[in-house]
């Protein structure tokens, strides 16, 4: 199975908590089905992406990376790569490396916890992102990687302080499904 089929079989399956997610899996649907590339960066109409929010429930607190290009408090998560075989993987894969957490990651089960359609500067003009949580241990020492410039534990009730409305209702839809 290719990821883009792997895309497509996630999107189906999800099943959003309100009208608005319902909606916005029908507009990565439609926007797949016209762009077979719709997974990868080169696709200029837009693009899926895989995210996850890292959440300590033991600690009730989540990490989030200063991204280095946007200056904002962010889950991690970018890209999809030619390498990956599913879009949890992609999730997955992004969350180890942005978080250099690389033992003991582990998805939320269940799927997508939430998607969020943001635009981008051109030449490309959506990132269609299918959103995760990422389980860590409580142990889990993190890592500064290359493509931040800070990362940082944050309690629960911080976040809004810190990130944008995208970032707080991702963190309330993983702690519901907690």
């Amino acid at each position: 199975m290719s990821l883009y089929d792997d895309a497509v079989l996630v999107l189906k399956g999800f099943e959003g908590r309100d009208e608005q997610q319902s909606a916005l899996r029908n507009v990565y649907l439609e926007h797949l089905a016209a762009h077979p590339d719709g997974v990868y960066k080169p696709c200029q109409a837009g693009h899926v992406t895989g995210s996850a929010l890292v959440i300590d429930p033991a600690g009730g607190r989540v990490l989030l990376t200063l991204h280095k290009k946007l200056g904002m408090w962010l889950q991690m998560g970018g890209h999809c790569e030619t390498g990956d075989a599913t879009l949890a993987g992609a999730a997955l894969r992004e969350a180890v490396e942005e978080s250099g957490i690389v033992s003991g990651l582990t998805l939320l089960p269940g799927g997508p916890v939430r998607l969020d359609r943001h635009p981008i500067p051109a030449p490309c003009n959506w990132h269609l992102d299918v959103q995760y949580a990422a389980l860590a241990p409580a142990d889990a020492v993190a890592e500064i990687s290359e493509e931040s410039l800070d990362l940082r534990w944050f309690p629960y009730e911080e976040v809004a302080a810190v990130a944008d409305t995208s970032v707080v209702r991702l963190m309330e839809a993983a702690r519901a499904r907690l």
